[in-house]
């Protein structure tokens, strides 16, 4: 491990700035002086390679803290669509191969560091038959970048068409092509193969949700999770729909149907929960559940405003992701944050609920990392914990004039701002490039594996689209 210090570099220090030495040593942060005070430590010896942190903002890395890396190669071409309808087209035109998922992986990493983000959690669509290579592939692409990633093996064990309400139809659905206790096998033995915290790949259990899951899926999960100490991810509540099924299936709401069977935790985290009442979000504050904030996917297929003032006043942990890069339709966390956070000016006129920019950072850092259950080791600048630090040009022309860095950062439209990336303490982004792969290569190989396409035709669409329209009284 290289050890440096980042010498008179900008931290936020409550309600300001500091110019501090920053000393990373075995991947480790320390540093002289308490945050609060004005000028900390502005000479501290110099500890390894002395970095100029002049002009620069020095921020915890961000989560982001959920995605789908593979839906890359279908952005900006989806329809526009609500979630269960878009989901059809999307596995219409989505027969990857081992290549496709190695390349959209890197992209996702890629992206994710440019953006400020550290750390990645991959719902990752599994290829049928060669799930344990999809997952082999994830992880040599996430640990060639060295982004800290969180493999999501995104599992279901009933067919597409049981997550549409039935409505007053009765309604037979496919067998799942895979049974329960064969998809559990696969994710216990992707554990056992390639669950390696210590180097940076986390293995989550990660049922996509109660719309496509049954309850022995849920509870196989749930056991998988104690019994490696796993944490846990799903989508909740994206939709309206989702909410409908919900009562269909339980007579009660998911989160109740959830709670009921032993999935909700502090180890647990949960994309989208636009469509949740008051009693809902309690459940998710006792549980210590953490919610995901994906503003622009909720946006794009029109799935709603998630209540997330509500779920801060709560006390409920949330924190920021992308979503996959065919709902959003890129990977941009700087992006997600800004909108994740002034959306909800429309929904709360006491502007004293408002989610500030510095709020707003914390919850990308320290809130993805309590979602993880690693708050005591990510997320913030503090003494001990592992240094996945981003360092951001405060002179790039979209941050100037100065002003308030965070608030430039947050609400601004910031470009190529980020100059360095650590994780783990060691540096994978250097004068605002990535070093660990050649992303010149990774551009290329994009370019000659995909085409220019406009217009094309979904046949499950065209199946389904009408039972969806009544049920939904559209």
């Amino acid at each position: 491990m290289v050890n440096f210090t980042i010498q008179n570099v900008l931290i936020a220090a409550s309600d300001d700035y500091a110019t501090v030495d920053v000393q990373i040593v075995d991947g480790a942060i320390a540093y002289g002086g308490a945050l609060p005070i004005a000028a900390i430590a502005p000479n501290l010896p110099v500890i390894g390679t002395a970095i100029d942190g002049k002009n620069k903002l020095l921020l915890p890395g961000f989560f982001n803290a959920h995605t789908h890396s593979s839906e890359m190669w279908q952005r900006g071409i989806m329809s526009a669509l609500p979630l269960e309808l878009w989901l059809a087209e999307l596995y219409d035109f989505a027969p990857l191969d081992p290549e496709q998922v190695y390349l959209s992986a890197l992209g996702t990493a890629v992206e994710t560091l440019l953006s400020g983000g550290t750390s990645v959690v991959d719902h990752l669509v599994l290829i049928p038959g060669l799930e344990l290579e999809t997952i082999a592939i994830a992880t040599r692409a996430y640990r060639e970048v060295g982004i800290r990633a969180f493999i999501a093996p995104l599992i279901q064990d009933e067919s597409l068409s049981a997550g549409i309400p039935s409505g007053e139809s009765v309604k037979t659905h496919e067998p799942y092509f895979r049974s329960t206790a064969a998809t559990l096998e696969i994710i216990e033995e992707a554990v056992r193969q390639f669950h390696r915290p210590d180097e940076g790949i986390n293995i989550l259990v990660a049922p996509t949700g109660i719309q496509l899951c049954t309850d022995a899926l849920f509870a196989g999960c749930t056991e998988l999770s104690d019994r490696y100490n796993l944490c846990r991810h799903s989508h909740l509540l994206e939709t309206r729909a989702q909410e409908k099924l919900a009562q269909e299936k339980y007579g009660c709401t998911a989160v109740e149907h959830l709670k009921r069977i032993g999935f909700l935790s502090n180890k647990t985290s949960l994309a989208h929960c636009v469509w949740l009442n008051d009693n809902d979000i309690a459940i998710l504050a006792e549980t210590k559940s953490t919610v995901v904030h994906n503003p622009l996917s909720n946006l794009r297929l029109g799935s709603g405003i998630a209540p997330i003032l509500k779920y801060r006043q709560a006390g409920v942990n949330v924190t920021f992701g992308c979503d996959g890069a065919s709902s959003n339709d890129s990977q941009d966390l700087l992006e997600a944050i800004k909108i994740g956070s002034i959306l909800h000016n429309v929904t709360d006129l006491d502007y004293q609920h408002w989610i500030t920019p510095r709020q707003a950072v914390e919850m990308a850092s320290l809130g993805g990392a309590r979602g993880l259950n690693l708050a005591d080791k990510l997320g913030s600048i503090t003494i001990g914990k592992q240094a996945d630090l981003v360092l951001y040009d405060l002179t790039n022309l979209s941050l100037l004039p100065r002003t308030d860095p965070i608030g430039l950062l947050v609400l601004g439209r910031p470009t190529n701002v980020v100059d360095s990336v650590w994780v783990n303490g060691k540096q994978i982004v250097a004068d605002g490039k990535v070093t660990t792969i050649n992303v010149d290569e990774l551009r290329q190989e994009l370019f000659n594996r995909s085409q220019w396409e406009t217009k094309r035709k979904s046949q499950t669409v065209a199946q389904i689209e009408a039972h969806y329209r009544t049920v939904m009284g559209l």
